[in-house]
């Protein structure tokens, strides 16, 4: 599998505020996550929720999320 330039991971505490704070104005949140295993950029299913540990859908390997970081995806409505 072939890796490609991801999007950066953040502070997960800094992370989880700034999504938080998003929710509130009516935004909805994807967590981001690179996996620690084979490196794949993974987004969580579950939206407005922030996860400590994650499984990779390519390897399966369980990553610390709060110690590596993340980021996420934010949908806006207009």
């Amino acid at each position: 599998m072939e890796k490609t330039e991801q999007g950066p991971d953040f502070d997960f505490d800094e992370v989880a505020k700034q999504s938080f704070d998003l929710v509130c104005k009516g935004a909805t949140i994807h967590q981001k996550w690179t996996c620690a295993g084979c490196g794949t950029r993974q987004t969580m299913e579950v939206p407005n929720k922030m996860f400590t540990r994650g499984i990779c859908e390519e390897c399966g390997h369980e990553t610390d999320i709060k110690a590596r970081g993340c980021n996420y995806l934010a949908i806006m409505s207009l």
